[in-house]
This record gives C-alpha cells, structure tokens and sequence, in this order.
C-alpha cells in the first residue's frame, strides 16, 4: 500500500523548494499537498496544480492574505483554511514548515507552521509522525541552506534535483538569477517528532532545539 502523506505549507513553490526532492526519490507516498495561500492568483494557482502533475501529487490551495505589509493573522483563521483544504483522513506522514522558518522571515511560513503543530495536538490532524523543514539563512547572512545536523538530512539525486530545478525555474518561472532558483538545496533536511507533546514543547521554545 501506498504511504499517505500530507505536505502543509504557505505558498506555491515552497513544496518543491522544501521537500521536492525527497517527494521525487519516495514514489511510494501517496501525497496531497495544502497550499495555504495565493488559491486566488491567476498566475502562481495555476503553476501550483502544473506542479502537483509533475511529483505526481493532489492538492488544494487557499486564499490567506499574503499581502506585502504581512498582518498577523488569526491562529483561527489559519487552522480553518488547513482543515478545510486537508482531507480528513489519517496519515503516515505530515511536512510542513519550521516554526521559526526556513529564512529570516516569512510570517507566512511561521503561522502555518504553528497551526499545523496545535491541530495535530489537538486530535485535529491525525498522523504517525510529523517533520518541519530544517533549513536556516544565518539571518539574512547567506541564501537559506539545509541544517546538516537535523533528525534528517539527504542529499538529492543530480537527476531529482535538476527535476526539481526545472520546477522552479520552467514550471513557476523564476530567473536562474532570483532567490528561489538560487536557493534550490540539493539536499533537504528535517526535524522529526512522532509524538505532538515534544512537538508543542518545541513550538514554545521558537522551534529551536536546546
């Protein structure tokens, strides 16, 4: 049987940056992915679902405010759009962003990051384990790279990796120049939590391991 797994995250490309190269080297998983914002843009929308075909996954998006000022939002609103877009079902397997992001900073990435922590918590999203992106940019000192000493740390395959390049850069259409195909990792990394009390702890502590 195929391993249901769920990616949770904030915009279109974040999925392909974050985790595109281990979703390519585990056809096995069965993956839907929640894109949590920009479901309203005519441009990125469409590029997220050309995407999906490519990691062979389904997915729906949202429509969060991402507007530039980036308001908080509501923890509510926040956990009511992922669970409306997530289907309700149990998974072997959850992704979704760090607490503290992957690059200093998107609001964005946090508060998801924070909502799918406390549903799982809570009893609302149900999964055997979870993992957060691992990466980290030295606060703006250099593009956002993988945390080499995260639970998990894999290096792509040149084939995956240029697949996922391509995604970024074909499919979503950024420059070979801009942040995103420079920042394309060629190896990704993860914290791992298969019990949500550490993972709660972990919330409270900024996602930062003492």
């Amino acid at each position: 049987m195929r391993k249901p797994v769920a990616l949770i995250v904030a915009h279109p490309d974040d999925e392909t940056l974050w985790a595109g190269g281990t979703i390519l080297s585990h056809p096995s998983w069965q993956c839907f992915m929640v894109c949590a914002c920009r479901g309203n843009d005519t441009d990125r929308a469409p590029k997220f679902y050309d995407a999906l075909k490519v990691l062979k996954s389904e997915g729906a998006m949202g429509c969060l405010d991402d507007g530039p000022d980036q308001r908080p939002l509501d923890e509510a609103v926040v956990e009511g759009v992922i669970l409306d877009l997530l289907p309700p079902r149990h998974f072997g397997l959850v992704i979704t962003h760090n607490p503290s992001g992957e690059y200093t900073r998107h609001l964005r990435h946090e508060e998801v990051s924070r909502a799918v922590i406390q549903l799982w918590h809570a009893g609302k999203i149900s999964t055997d384990e979870l993992w957060t992106f691992a990466y980290e940019d030295g606060g703006r000192e250099y593009l956002p790279k993988p945390v080499e000493n995260a639970a998990i740390y894999q290096k792509i395959s040149k084939q995956d990796w240029l697949k996922k390049y391509s995604l970024i850069t074909e499919i979503y259409g950024f420059e070979k120049t801009s942040f995103e195909a420079e920042t394309t990792p060629r190896a990704e990394a993860f914290w791992q939590f298969s019990n949500s009390n550490d993972a709660m702890k972990w919330l409270s502590n900024g996602g930062v391991l003492t």
